[in-house]
């Protein structure tokens, strides 16, 4: 017994010395993926992290697993990726979820709504409760199996030709903005404007719309909005903490090997942490580059965000009574954010605004 043990042992050490054995030690075959991004290749911070993850997947594989990261308009538009991951187009695309409210509200639920989650709060619904589950019960309509992609924490209100000084002052304005945002807007006078991150300024400084919010001042300033319209509102209470999403086929994905899945879970979760730190460390020395060459900084009026709050609420109870899907997810999704306001009203708030007023 032995006698025979060893030479076992010897004949497979042989082996793996020699390299003879590649199902045992390269089980896993090369692969190449798609990935359609909603962002041009100028955003470094969300372009950025698409190719991030592709990067780490690469590296995670020892280069067997590539994925390729294609910009808004090169396979498909930044607003077809939905259609292209369910029809397999492409394997796999990086996106802002409440994109695609025209197909259905609840996408937005997973990426941000008026008044929602913070960035952190959206995190802990994902990851520690009810989110993902939900969610992907949602995408599976769509062959789909999201990943958390990423989150910019809360943004800026966005750049206006005009001041705003009530909520008198937006009646018949052309503002683009995300969809759900737009909806909430509507009955002020309001005309909301969908447009991808590339066409914005043209569009801005033609005057073909009046106003436009994209994320925050780093991405803005590279934009170059503040050529454009002098006034900058804050904050954006339409997303408070818009989370960013990996989309990928559902037959692409279940044809992975086990090892390749964990590497896409571990890359997406890289991915969603530095998404956001990238944002945290640039915007503050932007925003003072913006304000320092002219930028107008000022708060949204008092009576714009209670009207619009309240014009939230009423459309979440009206979805409610008639989206199955919609009520399925929000009923969770609205307990979640009345536990944790509670939570963070005497920790983080209370913190932050100690912190804030003083001179540091």
């Amino acid at each position: 017994m032995q006698r025979r043990s060893f030479v076992q042992r010897a004949g497979l050490a042989g082996v793996l010395a020699t390299g003879a054995a590649p199902a045992v030690v390269h089980a896993q075959s090369n692969l190449r993926w798609r990935l359609a991004s909603s962002f041009p290749k100028s955003l470094d911070t969300i372009f950025g992290t698409a190719e991030l993850f592709a990067k780490k997947v690469g590296e995670m594989s020892g280069g067997r697993f590539q994925i390729s990261v294609h910009a808004a308009g090169e396979l498909v538009p930044a607003f077809g990726v939905v259609d292209a991951v369910q029809n397999a187009t492409v394997d796999i695309a990086h996106t802002a979820p409440y994109y695609f409210y025209g197909k259905d509200p609840t996408f937005c639920l997973g990426c941000a709504v008026p008044f929602g989650l913070n960035s952190r709060q959206m995190s802990a619904w994902m990851y520690d409760g009810n989110g993902l589950k939900l969610m992907r019960e949602f995408y599976a309509k769509y062959n789909i199996v999201n990943f958390p992609g990423g989150n910019t924490g809360a943004q800026m209100g966005g750049w206006f030709r005009k001041e705003i000084k009530s909520i008198a002052d937006i009646k018949g304005l052309k503002f683009r903005c995300n969809p759900f945002a737009g909806r909430v807007l509507e009955p002020f006078g309001v005309v909301p404007q969908s447009l991808p991150g590339g066409d914005i300024y043209p569009a801005l400084e033609k005057g073909t719309i009046d106003a436009a919010e994209w994320v925050g001042p780093y991405d803005d300033l590279k934009l170059g909005f503040n050529k454009v319209a002098p006034n900058y509102y804050y904050p954006g209470w339409w997303e408070g903490g818009p989370q960013l999403d990996f989309f990928i086929n559902n037959k692409a994905w279940e044809a992975l090997t086990p090892d390749y899945k964990s590497m896409i879970e571990a890359a997406a979760a890289q991915s969603h942490i530095e998404m956001q730190a990238r944002y945290d460390a640039r915007n503050p020395p932007a925003l003072k580059q913006l304000v320092g060459s002219g930028t107008k900084l000022k708060p949204f009026p008092a009576d714009v965000m209670t009207a619009a709050f309240k014009s939230a609420e009423q459309i979440y109870a009206d979805l409610s009574a008639k989206n199955p899907s919609w009520k399925k997810v929000w009923e969770d999704y609205a307990k979640f954010r009345a536990e944790q306001n509670v939570w963070f009203r005497f920790t983080e708030a209370t913190f932050d605004r100690f912190m804030q007023s003083q001179k540091l």
